[in-house]
């Protein structure tokens, strides 16, 4: 908590600019506002609750986003910026309490132009790639969870639909940021180029996304591929084949039957059948049958329209995982895992944990996938993942909440644009001795 002094001066001049309506101190609303999807972390789950908000501010634009940053500033409180709290893993909550900015109601479409667009940091990813649509275009890329806002992909995600092609979001995706700094007199700075790159998947630590420019390229005619095997293993294989082809798939993710048993009920996901799953071009698609019959598996359904690719997109990445977590709460947990090794060892690879299941998905050079597995604790989840990299998989661990992507070059950053250690304080940890070796980002 902070002094009362401090707070009550912070909550005055954050009703001055956004209005009663735009600022609250309800328990209930604090109490929203300071969970993500942690929850799908056994290992945080153990550490929860992390921290309370004091008051949660709702700006409306990225101007405001930045009057909230330099209030908070003014008085000395930490700030902690929000979007829709869909990460999974508590980059969102604010440890120290403080104040909240919900980004979700500034969330204007600002200008779209030949190649780019311009959203404000609470946008939804679907609402974007719905308004460029209407231009003959789409984004780049997208996560799983399209509900997202762009200000939160870039702030805390690494790559989802279009990943194929273009690589995670910090590989070209952004054009231009607005951001904004804990210095005094915190106002919006335009950065753009390498510099802009340096406060992708910081978790705001450096810097406050407040409006930014992404890429676009020309629509293109996608559909929904759906097809089953018999076992895993080839369909594992036929996934990293489809990924590979000409035309480039916008999404490639498949399931053994345990895991595509849990989705969601489609007839297109037969029972004690593995799933794959795909958005691709119509040029791709005699082809992909092709493979998927060569191997003796199953073309289940074609779908085309926007909506097809949507709901192909929320069963990718952590989703089939969540799923799997739902059916049988509080058995598993999961690590974030790429390489070949994922199809070609994949008896191995599942052997390492108790009662393994791989999510695999194309991925932008390797197969990449989400590897789960029964709860032991962190010791033993440890020893997972050592055994995993002997199998010549990457790894990344998941299960914290610290930045763990450039992080010497966020903290040499922070110093000047946050010397205060105001920004989402407790998520820049230059002491983290964690799991980065082997990392898949």
């Amino acid at each position: 908590m902070q002094t009362t002094t401090a707070l009550d001066a912070l909550i005055a001049d954050l009703r001055a600019l956004l209005g009663d309506d735009g600022v609250s101190t309800d328990a209930r609303v604090r109490e929203r506002a300071s969970v993500d999807g942690a929850k799908m972390s056994p290992v945080i789950l153990e550490l929860l609750p992390l921290g309370l908000a004091d008051v949660v501010a709702f700006p409306t634009t990225a101007e405001q986003i930045a009057g909230c940053v330099a209030a908070a500033v003014a008085h000395g409180v930490p700030v902690t910026p929000r979007g829709k709290g869909t990460g999974n893993y508590g980059q969102a909550i604010p440890m120290p309490g403080g104040l909240v900015v919900d980004t979700t109601r500034a969330r204007a479409i600002v200008e779209i132009g030949d190649g780019w667009v311009t959203a404000e940091a609470g946008a939804t990813m679907v609402a974007i790639e719905a308004a460029v649509r209407e231009t003959g275009q789409e984004l780049w890329m997208y996560p799983s969870t399209a509900q997202s806002t762009i200000g939160g992909f870039l702030s805390g995600g690494s790559g989802g639909t279009g990943t194929i092609v273009h690589g995670a979001n910090h590989q070209g995706f952004v054009v231009a940021l607005d951001v904004v700094h804990a210095v005094a007199d915190a106002s919006l700075l335009h950065v753009d180029g390498e510099n802009a790159q340096a406060y992708v998947h910081s978790y705001g630590t450096a810097g406050i996304l407040a409006r930014v420019t992404v890429r676009l390229e020309p629509l293109q005619d996608w559909h929904g591929f759906y097809a089953s095997f018999d076992d895993q293993h080839t369909a594992f294989r036929v996934l990293r084949e489809i990924g590979r082809l000409t035309p480039a798939p916008r999404l490639v993710s498949a399931d053994p039957a345990a895991i595509a048993e849990a989705l969601p009920a489609d007839d297109a996901l037969p029972d004690g059948r593995s799933s794959l799953r795909a958005i691709l071009d119509p040029a791709a698609l005699d082809a992909a049958t092709a493979l998927v019959v060569d191997a003796g598996g199953t073309v289940e359904d074609l779908r085309d329209g926007p909506q097809a690719s949507l709901k192909l997109s929320v069963l990718s990445y952590n989703h089939p995982i969540e799923w799997l977590q739902k059916s049988d709460p509080g058995t598993y947990v999961h690590l974030e895992v790429g390489g070949d090794a994922l199809v070609d060892r994949l008896d191995e690879v599942q052997a390492v944990i108790p009662g393994g299941l791989l999510h695999i998905e194309a991925g932008h050079t390797v197969p990449i996938g989400m590897l789960a597995g029964v709860y032991e604790g962190p010791e033993r989840l440890a020893s997972v993942i050592a055994a995993l990299g002997e199998l010549g998989v990457g790894v990344h661990n998941p299960h914290q909440w610290n930045v763990d992507f450039e992080v010497e070059r966020t903290i040499a950053l922070a110093a000047t644009t946050d010397p205060s250690g105001l920004l989402n304080p407790g998520k820049l940890n230059p002491d983290y001795a964690g799991p980065r070796k082997g990392a898949i980002r």
